[in-house]
């Protein structure tokens, strides 16, 4: 029997980096939306007070960790080792996350086709996904926003237009 050396594939450093910086991005706005949106506090509000969540690529990252701590949503960085993680969203590789987060895939298109895994409580990974969605139409012009989630939603124009800017403005002083 012959021994078969294993090859991995290449690193693709700019699908890698974009998603980085999408998942660090988006783990502040989440922070910063929970501060501003009332629905996205009331998602959290209905999660254990410890309440851990991660979203991030096998096999070995990106990843982004988001918290509740003392009523607090907390963005907790991009290392879950070493957490208790209440609910876990891992995307199967590089290629797939470039697609759901470059908006090529939404992520109820994503799970149907299986790139998706959950574990954790089905109605908290639920929750968690409502909150990216509405922090999606708050980040992303509509045209786009439309291809991420799956209802865009009716808001009205200051709900939309004082979101975005209280979001943007917290997510980029990390406050």
């Amino acid at each position: 029997m012959e021994i078969v050396e294993v090859v991995r594939a290449g690193g693709k450093p700019f699908k890698r980096a974009y998603v980085s910086i999408f998942l660090w991005f988006t783990g502040r706005a989440i922070q910063a939306a929970a501060k501003v949106d009332e629905q996205v506090r009331r998602e959290f509000n209905s999660l254990p007070d410890d309440f851990t969540f991660s979203l991030g690529v096998l096999p070995d990252g990106p990843w982004m960790v988001i918290g509740r701590e003392k009523g607090q949503v907390k963005y907790l960085g991009g290392d879950p080792e070493g957490r208790h993680l209440h609910v876990r969203l891992a995307m199967k590789n590089i290629e797939t996350a470039f697609l759901i987060l470059s908006f090529r895939e939404s992520t109820a298109l994503a799970t149907a086709r299986n790139r998706l895994i959950t574990e954790g409580e089905v109605p908290q990974a639920l929750a968690m996904i409502r909150v990216m969605d509405i922090v999606e139409v708050y980040l992303l012009p509509k045209m786009i926003a439309r291809l991420a989630v799956k209802r865009y939603p009716s808001w009205t124009p200051g709900r939309k237009f004082f979101g975005r800017i209280g979001i943007y403005s917290r997510a980029m002083l990390g406050i």
